[in-house]
């Protein structure tokens, strides 16, 4: 029994205020229920960085391996000036190819 705010006492459900107290519960659900393991999340997020530091390794490495290709620089300015590139672009591209002023003109143009 509660006493409404005009002074007249009125009857509650009780299965109601269980219902409501069930509700109110699951609104304010403690988050120590949730919470996550401290150590899950130190090794997830140390994967993470292990993945980004090998992905950087992997393009310093590469690009040694680009950087170690013999080009020639003539073909460097014809793939440029015929195809109208950048230089850097031309010889990116020739390097990827190692050399190969051919393959490199037909993946340009495709």
């Amino acid at each position: 029994m509660e006493v409404g705010d005009d002074g007249v006492e009125n009857f509650v459900d009780s299965k109601d205020m269980q219902q409501q107290s069930k509700a109110f519960d699951k609104l304010t659900d403690r988050v120590e229920d949730r919470q996550l393991d401290s150590t899950r999340v130190q090794e997830a997020m140390a994967s993470i960085y292990a993945s980004k530091e090998a992905d950087i390794q992997a393009a310093r490495l590469r690009e040694k391996e680009l950087a170690a290709v013999k080009i020639n620089a003539g073909d460097v300015d014809i793939i440029a000036n015929e195809l109208e590139l950048d230089k850097k672009v031309a010889e990116r591209t020739l390097r990827e190819h190692k050399g190969d002023a051919v393959a490199a003109i037909r993946s340009l143009l495709h």
